[in-house]
């Protein structure tokens, strides 16, 4: 038997690196093979900012109406960030905007009925929310009850817990300072520039130690020309918006003077990060993916598929009960209405409409940033404009209409290209 003979190293086949041209058709054949990811949500985005400041050029492109901005779409996004896993797996959550009201009664009763300190408060609004994602999550995944049913049922609920817990017609004011700054309050100019370095030196370097892995392990790597395009390109669009922010947007800087970021932005950078790192970076998030994607096979496979689902209910309802925090936060109180209405409607479309498919398997967390930013914009818009809620609604709408369509539409193209 004649041996065969391992080339030397410098012989070796080695994956060459993609350049920017390289990247760009790469791209553009995803693209057309159906993988379309979050580009309908940034060119929607980009669209209706067009709009509105073309429409609206003194009101709607202001630095206090960017910041307000941010501020009303802060609690959907958080929601959609929940959402995103129970989507994953092909299931849906109807409970999640008045399980973030709920959750919010409670922490507003600890920190103002009873007195005690705002992290206790916190605490236990977090864990009123995992409460409930566990109640749904075996349900779900042990009794086999569609999600759908379980969760319209505590959506009917929890609004009488939500009554019971605040009063008929009654509220729960907030007065906690720490807590009210945190969807209300502003960094200081210098912080917010600090915290932007951070994060685009942070993306640099996971970039490059990204696409040396990748190379190190043979696989196509983008080249660092490609790489450091795409950290250029993040801290133009930060560094620009920080300066916008950092502007002075108050109607009277004699009394009160109002610049930098909203604090909020560092929740949800923070839960961006985590969250993003648990969905692509750990086993646990591999094993959404699979059971999303064909839940039989993961489970011949030996994911506990179960414990799965009753996981990813457990982190949507806790998500729910950060925004509950942010709401409370943001209107100052709890009402009976807190995380109605449009709430959950609003968190579900920011969702689809930023790329998560309603068929599981596919969907990142960028995707409810994206959808949520989508949502805020047509609300603050259309509001801008003077228009009367039916119109809002009915946009709104038409919006999710669309991004639903696009994911049905690239699900087939994808079918008949063989990418999935």
């Amino acid at each position: 038997m004649t041996a065969v003979a391992t080339p030397p190293a410098s012989e070796q086949i080695v994956e060459p690196q993609l350049g920017v041209g390289d990247a760009v058709r790469d791209y553009v054949d995803r693209v057309r093979g159906g993988d379309v990811g979050s580009l309908p949500a940034v060119l929607g985005l980009t669209a209706l900012t067009i709009v509105f400041s073309v429409m609206r050029p003194d009101t709607f492109t202001n630095a206090f109406n960017f910041a307000n901005l941010i501020n009303q779409a802060s609690a959907v996004i958080v929601i959609a960030m929940g959402l995103v896993f129970v989507l994953l797996l092909g299931e849906i959550d109807l409970s999640a905007g008045f399980t973030a009201g709920t959750s919010g009664a409670v922490m507003a009763i600890v920190v103002t009925r009873q007195d005690r300190p705002w992290p206790l408060a916190v605490l236990a609004g977090l864990v009123t929310g995992a409460v409930i994602g566990a109640c749904i999550g075996l349900l779900v995944a042990k009794l086999g009850i569609p999600s759908f049913v379980v969760t319209l049922a505590l959506f009917l609920g929890l609004q009488g817990v939500l009554l019971k817990l605040i009063g008929e017609g009654g509220t729960i004011p907030m007065r906690d300072e720490t807590l009210l700054e945190l969807n209300n309050g502003t960094l200081p100019v210098g912080l917010g520039w600090v915290l932007v370095v951070g994060v685009v030196l942070a993306y640099a370097a996971v970039s490059v130690r990204r696409a040396q892995t990748r190379r190190a392990g043979g696989l196509h790597a983008d080249a660092l020309s490609v790489v450091l395009g795409k950290v250029l390109v993040l801290a133009v669009l930060l560094a620009a918006a920080t300066a916008y922010l950092s502007q002075e947007r108050s109607r009277n800087p004699a009394v009160t003077s109002i610049k930098g970021m909203p604090v909020v932005i560092v929740l949800l950078l923070v839960l961006l990060v985590a969250l993003n790192f648990v969905l692509g970076r750990t086993s646990f998030g591999r094993h959404v993916y699979a059971v999303g994607g064909n839940a039989e096979a993961a489970r011949r496979s030996g994911i506990n598929v179960q414990r799965i689902r009753l996981s990813c209910f457990v982190i949507s309802s806790t998500m729910a009960a950060v925004a509950g925090l942010l709401l409370a936060s943001r209107n100052n109180s709890i009402s009976p209405t807190t995380g109605g209405a449009e709430t959950l409607l609003y968190a579900v479309g920011a969702a689809v409409i930023g790329g998560t498919s309603l068929f599981g398997g596919k969907g990142k967390m960028l995707d409810a940033v994206l959808g949520g930013l989508v949502i805020a914009v047509i609300i603050n818009g259309m509001g801008l404009l003077n228009q009367p809620s039916s119109v809002v609604f009915m946009v709104t709408g038409v919006v999710l209409l669309v991004a639903a369509s696009v994911d049905a539409l690239s699900r087939k193209r994808a079918a008949a290209t063989g990418r999935v």
